[in-house]
């Protein structure tokens, strides 16, 4: 990765303002998407800002633009070390030489080593961090859970130079970088929280809050929840991966009810009979005997669920054959055994995502994410309501309350993606959410260069596989940004990137930006 005198991070001080070609403002295709639609292409810039690096005759008082060509009103490019330069002249005087903002900047980002996370070098949170970042130290017997990239408080990204500037400070000294849109939309904010996941054991039976829930729980409870943001976000396989997500059909779980004793007596032989009842008159009525069957189970007590999980367990463990969820239920035992949340996987969609596929979840929906890897982009927030597997806090209440009991098959669950038409290198996973999309972008190997396109929208770029090196006039006298396995880009809004690949490798990148329309 670059160092310090690779990549500065931020403006030097001008004795005369630069006068440069304004941004051409993006003409994003993106639209807001519902599940059964197909996902829109990136919003694209349609031009490079220009100007850069060039030398500027600026005579006597003539008014000069700012720093996007906004004119006489427009404010001081303001002061840092490094970046690209380029001399002005000011009447018969010495050229006077200007540093520019790096149009990308590469980061150092924070890992966080939960219990669930996948051991040592099995994990690729552990080994991505570890190809690109010489200080990092895998220990072979840690977990290795998540890499954030963005600029939560909780684990923000830095620049990679001496300094060691937040991310979130190098924005706002110039938050042009996120784009008019997305500043003007998320108030100066990057709204989105990139990540890479390692699963080794379940994650808690869990749902995330829309806003105005979130909102609620902060202010009455914020030492559980602990930002007021909402949390929709998707998955993309990068291994396997498996996890549970929404209600299963009402015939699956009536046929657990039926066929399951031990979770009949859970869930409560009086909600088991309406749910049953309720499917043969028409289902009008389904989505109630859902939640009081639901609700019934993680309301029930402890020693009634540990039990009757017992004897499950006994009977599965006894068993010959192979039924359905028997494999799931006794992993999710071994993991937090007699918990309430081995039972749910009776109520949830069990699913495998093949690496290039994707689930979305959206707000308050059911969901563990159960082994693999994976990206995963959200709304920059970490409000999880959770009610199950899990040794944290539970609001069992908040959770039964919140849920959309909305049952569907699982290969529902499954996010479509489409190929950008303006570039088949790239995949476009584009959930139906402002705060967020991702691309994918897998270059063939053979190939020698390609182009990072300009976004209307900050964005940031992380590299799986391959290496490729990245020069731009703002980077100043020839530097350039290396790419390779692990590293962590941020990309300003409206600037490409142009890439020399290591034509043997090719590249696997994904990268996470706001598809503001």
């Amino acid at each position: 990765m670059a160092s310090q005198s690779e990549v500065g991070d931020e403006m030097g001080s001008l004795v005369s303002k630069k006068k440069q070609t304004p941004p051409t403002e993006g003409a994003s295709t993106s639209t807001p998407q519902t599940a059964d639609a197909s996902p829109a292409t990136p919003p694209a810039a349609e031009a490079e800002v220009k100007g850069q690096g060039e030398t500027t005759e600026v005579k006597g008082d003539m008014p000069a633009a700012g720093p996007e060509g906004k004119g006489d009103d427009a404010p001081p490019l303001e002061g840092g070390k490094e970046g690209g330069t380029e001399d002005v002249k000011v009447d018969d005087e010495s050229p006077v030489t200007i540093t520019q903002v790096p149009v990308a900047v590469a980061l150092k980002c924070a890992v966080q080593q939960y219990a669930w996370g996948r051991i040592g070098k099995d994990s690729e949170v552990a080994t991505l961090t570890q190809s690109c970042d010489p200080s990092f130290q895998l220990k072979e017997d840690e977990p290795y859970a998540e890499l954030w990239m963005g600029t939560h408080s909780k684990g923000p990204s830095i620049l990679q130079d001496d300094e060691a500037k937040p991310l979130k400070d190098w924005i706002a000294a110039q938050p042009d970088c996120l784009g008019d849109k997305v500043r003007s939309k998320f108030n100066d904010q990057l709204p989105f929280l990139f990540k890479v996941l390692s699963v080794n054991k379940a994650l808690s039976i869990q749902a995330h809050p829309h806003k105005a829930l979130a909102e609620t729980l902060h202010a009455e409870h914020p030492e559980n929840y602990p930002d007021d943001n909402h949390k929709p976000e998707m998955a993309i396989a990068l291994t396997p991966f498996e996890g549970l997500n929404g209600f299963r059909p009402l015939i699956e779980i009536e046929e657990f009810l039926k066929t399951v004793p031990e979770f009949r007596t859970v869930v409560g032989e009086d909600n088991a009979d309406k749910f049953t009842a309720e499917l043969e008159s028409g289902g009008n009525d389904a989505k109630d005997v859902l939640k009081d069957c639901f609700t019934g189970l993680m309301t029930r007590d402890p020693e009634i669920v540990k039990e009757q999980l017992s004897l499950l367990v006994q009977r599965l463990e006894a068993e010959d054959s192979e039924t359905t969820n028997r494999e799931l239920l006794l992993r999710l035992n071994t993991q937090f055994p007699s918990d309430v949340g081995c039972f749910c996987s009776y109520f949830l969609n069990h699913i495998i995502l093949q690496p290039g596929e994707a689930m979305f979840l959206g707000p308050n929906e059911p969901h563990a994410y159960l082994s693999g890897n994976c990206m995963e982009c959200m709304a920059c927030s970490d409000n999880v309501v959770r009610a199950g597997l899990t040794p944290k806090y539970k609001d069992v209440e908040n959770l039964c309350k919140m849920l959309t009991y909305l049952p569907s098959p699982p290969q529902d669950k499954l996010f479509p993606s489409v190929t950008d038409p303006g570039d088949p290198c790239i995949t476009v996973y584009d959930p139906p959410v402002p705060d967020f999309a991702v691309a994918r972008i897998k270059v063939a190997e053979g190939v020698e260069s390609y182009e990072v396109t300009a976004y209307d929208s900050a964005s940031i770029l992380i590299t799986i596989s391959g290496q490729a090196e990245v020069s731009h006039p703002s980077f100043g006298n020839g530097k350039t940004l290396t790419l390779k396995r692990g590293s962590v880009t941020f990309v300003s809004a409206n600037h490409s990137l142009p890439l020399k690949l290591e034509k043997e490798d090719g590249l696997l990148a994904f990268r996470a930006y706001c598809p503001l329309a």
